[in-house]
């Protein structure tokens, strides 16, 4: 009985321990895009590269999907994983999860993890992007892609212009992960 004490007692703290060294601004858990499923990003991206962008199903920008799930599948072996955000705070989402979610999966192939549709700026939105508004500023528009290293920390934002492939943001992803 002492013993499962004692091993309940260490992996409870081994579990604390191991969030404590994740960043804080990970510390956060997200619905999936058109699911229930609860996705912490501590448990699931920690000491990875990760590119968190906000999209839109309707926006100018959308077609960049296809050069985000591009990017993804050149450095996801190396440890990049994108993050798509959709959101109606540029009034171009699609009012249905399901609409938003076909056109990212159907429409565009995205395969990297696609979270429920949220607010990205101003007092609604949701809890990464306020961390992320903290560190690196609000997003201006649709598309705003934001690096983040393997310890957690904002490198840089970019903004809507700013191509996923063949462009400073892939540059500086190539950097971060052939550091790490």
């Amino acid at each position: 009985m002492k013993a499962r004490i004692l091993i309940a007692s260490l992996l409870s703290l081994s579990a604390s321990l191991a969030m404590a060294e994740c960043s804080d601004l990970l510390q956060y858990s997200h619905r999936g895009l058109a699911t229930s499923q609860e996705t912490n990003l501590c448990e699931a991206y920690e000491g990875q590269v990760v590119v968190v962008v906000n999209t839109a199903s309707e926006c100018g920008f959308a077609p960049q999907f296809e050069g985000l799930e591009a990017l993804y599948q050149a450095y996801r072996d190396e440890g990049l994983v994108v993050l798509g955000f959709p959101s109606n705070s540029f009034q171009q989402e699609l009012d249905e999860e399901k609409a938003t979610a076909d056109v990212c999966y159907v429409n565009y192939g995205v395969s990297f993890p696609m979270f429920a549709t949220s607010a990205v700026k101003g007092g609604e939105a949701n809890a990464l992007f306020k961390a992320l508004a903290a560190e690196a500023g609000e997003p201006s528009w649709n598309f705003n892609k934001y690096l983040i290293d393997r310890d957690g920390q904002v490198v840089e934002r970019f903004d809507s212009a700013v191509e996923p492939r063949d462009s400073q943001l892939e540059r500086r992803v190539a950097e971060l992960l052939d550091a790490g």
